[in-house]
């Protein structure tokens, strides 16, 4: 089993802040294993929905967890959504015996009824799959290629990841949304979650996609944002400047895990996957997860004008503005729309990601580094520097 110490300390400092903490994130993201390492499953403080066991304990609720104490955790919650008015009884008493750990797939509807029912109660963390920041860089070829969900990552091969991510997506489209309450037909979102794929890394055409999907407008946008609602897809939203130029407005689209990805674009193999046209998207949208996962920014964008100047991340930390520019190249070199992405938007540093292995300036403000360096210690420091006066321009 991978250590995930980062994600630990961050739930248990969760539960000294808050009454009540949501674990949220994809199925099989490794939400439950974490929850363990906190409280065994076999404690009477351990709950987990899609146990007979447990439902049975709960069929009174509140009987059954008013006198616990320490941390209980609920796992699956969104099966017993009627728990978050238990839960808003039990977090108000005064001392505090129990603090409450949920856990849930990310739906939409978990966190609207959390927080609407919880509010001022509830802190949240979100759970991603694993990182190369945990693995190591020696791992992250294989990273990219199977993704960050723990069994595609550890499978005993690349043949047993792929069958392993090819049922994940049935099981995920037969059976848990149906279980969380979407009504959308299988085949109807394998359709749409297979053309997210081949717009990956591109700007959203809503038209379009309704047109290939035979549905509206309003549809085809409910299901993206349903898919990003699940952590599924990322949706990058444009930032605008106050420049004399025209700037794209739509949405950028990513299928958040390059293993799914590649596992809806039919790759079996890595030189499937060097060979084909989506190589450099697929490893655009690997990286922009790797860097937002090492950097927390408060905010982030892509930036693209309609000359062809753009810019892959935008990032905001600190009140200062950060570049990053993906490229599947061995010796990336400064362009002219790193010029106009430096200038235009003012960044205090624009960092270019490559596979390559060594680190470069291209000029004072550009640097070229290699995405392994996500890998090490300090990986925020990768792309914003060390925390430092602002540099002159």
């Amino acid at each position: 089993m991978i250590e995930r110490r980062r994600w630990l300390v961050a739930i248990r400092a969760a539960l000294k802040r808050s009454r009540v903490v949501a674990l949220i994130g994809p199925r099989q993201a490794g939400k439950t294993t974490l929850a363990r390492q906190i409280v065994p499953s076999d404690s009477p403080g351990y709950f987990d929905l899609e146990d007979p066991t447990s439902l049975a304990r709960l069929s009174e609720p509140m009987t059954a967890l008013a006198s616990l104490k320490g941390v209980v955790v609920i796992d699956e919650i969104q099966r017993r959504p009627d728990l978050f008015r238990v839960l808003r009884v039990l977090a108000d008493r005064r001392p505090l015996p129990a603090r409450f750990l949920i856990l849930g797939s990310a739906t939409p509807e978990l966190l609207r009824q959390s927080s609407e029912t919880l509010a001022g109660r509830l802190e949240t963390v979100t759970l991603t799959g694993l990182g190369v920041e945990e693995l190591g860089a020696e791992a992250l070829m294989r990273h990219w290629r199977r993704g960050g969900f723990p069994p595609a990552y550890l499978a005993h091969s690349d043949e047993a990841s792929l069958v392993w991510r090819r049922q994940f997506i049935q099981t995920y489209l037969e059976r848990d949304l149906p279980q969380l309450g979407v009504t959308i037909p299988a085949v109807t979102l394998l359709r749409f979650w297979t053309m997210l794929a081949h717009y990956h890394g591109g700007v959203w055409n809503a038209a379009e996609a309704a047109r290939s999907l035979g549905v509206s407008e309003p549809t085809a946008r409910r299901y993206l944002d349903l898919m990003t609602g699940l952590f599924l897809a990322r949706q990058l939203q444009p930032w605008h400047e106050n420049l004399k130029k025209r700037q794209v407005k739509a949405p950028k689209v990513y299928v958040r895990d390059s293993g799914l990805l590649h596992a809806l674009l039919g790759l079996a193999s890595e030189r499937e996957l060097l060979s084909h046209p989506k190589v450099g998207a697929s490893w655009e949208g690997y990286a922009i997860e790797e860097s937002l996962r090492a950097v927390h920014p408060e905010a982030v964008h892509f930036w693209a004008t309609h000359t062809g100047a753009e810019l892959d991340l935008l990032l905001f930390v600190r009140g200062r503005r950060y570049g990053v520019e993906v490229k599947f190249q061995d010796a990336p070199r400064l362009t002219l729309s790193m010029r106009h992405a430096l200038d235009d938007l003012r960044l205090e540093h624009l960092t270019v990601l490559y596979p390559g292995g060594q680190r470069y300036d291209l000029e004072r403000r550009v640097t070229v580094v290699p995405l392994s360096e996500l890998a090490t210690a300090g990986a925020a420091a990768v792309i914003t520097g060390p925390s430092s006066p602002r540099r002159g321009r």
